[in-house]
């Protein structure tokens, strides 16, 4: 067997040829693009671990945001409690206020009312009174009751200080003098001349009287001028008790 050198040398350049042009134009941009690819394929490892952090952030802040919102919800659901409780408890006092005024004002009117009407029968029991004892004492009048109502307002004009019957015993003061039936005359006269006796008025100087009848007096004599009244009747003996009466009741 023999070996043909220059085939064999032929083949080996072809090999080498081959081999050089596949390094060439075939491994290198294979290469080239693996490593393109490898890259690639990093980077996008890479963004997705970058993206996977950024989501996995993300939903740590939406976690915080989910507790912080939980935490507000019971803020506000205790707030809304404390406030409605609080809103009850006004209610229920305002209400309690309001039952207890009304009560006060219930018991205010009944007592107002038992008051006017106990006020209104006292009245009524008080004006029967002195009208019975009016109709009594009416007949009882004659010359000696006169009389004795004569001295009872000498006493009481003799009781004024001295300055007040100075000022009433005065010439031109005109003063009336009111019994409950019209007198005599003579008695006129008496009742003139004891009544200045009583002022003590200098002669001359007595004051101007006129003679008035009053049935309403029932009996008595009193003295009225511009700026006096000397009460000396049963009629302002009744109403002084009159007045009496309903000052004790009422205490």
């Amino acid at each position: 067997m023999t070996i043909d050198w220059w085939t064999l040398g032929f083949q080996a350049v072809n090999v080498l040829v081959l081999v050089w042009l596949l390094g060439h134009f075939f491994w290198k941009p294979v290469a080239a693009m693996i490593e393109q690819r490898r890259v690639a394929a990093g980077q996008t490892l890479a963004d997705a671990e970058a993206q996977r952090a950024q989501a996995a952030a993300a939903l740590a802040d939406i976690a915080r945001t989910r507790a912080g919102f939980a935490q507000e919800r019971d803020t506000i659901l205790a707030d809304a409690r404390a406030a409605a409780e609080l809103a009850h408890t006004a209610r229920m006092e305002a209400a309690t206020q309001q039952a207890t005024d009304i009560e006060a004002d219930a018991h205010a009117a009944a007592a107002k009312e038992k008051m006017a009407s106990e006020g209104a029968w006292r009245d009524s029991a008080s004006g029967l009174a002195i009208d019975i004892a009016s109709r009594l004492c009416a007949p009882l009048a004659g010359p000696g009751l006169q009389a004795a109502f004569l001295v009872r307002l000498l006493d009481k004009l003799r009781a004024l200080s001295e300055a007040e019957r100075h000022g009433i015993a005065t010439a031109g003061v005109a003063l009336d003098i009111v019994s409950a039936s019209p007198l005599a005359a003579d008695d006129e006269t008496r009742v003139r001349q004891k009544i200045a006796e009583a002022l003590e008025s200098a002669p001359g100087e007595a004051p101007q009287f006129t003679f008035a009848a009053d049935p309403a007096l029932i009996a008595g004599l009193e003295l009225r001028g511009p700026h006096l009244l000397v009460s000396n009747s049963w009629r302002a003996d009744l109403q002084h008790i009159r007045s009496e009466l309903a000052h004790d009741t009422a205490a």
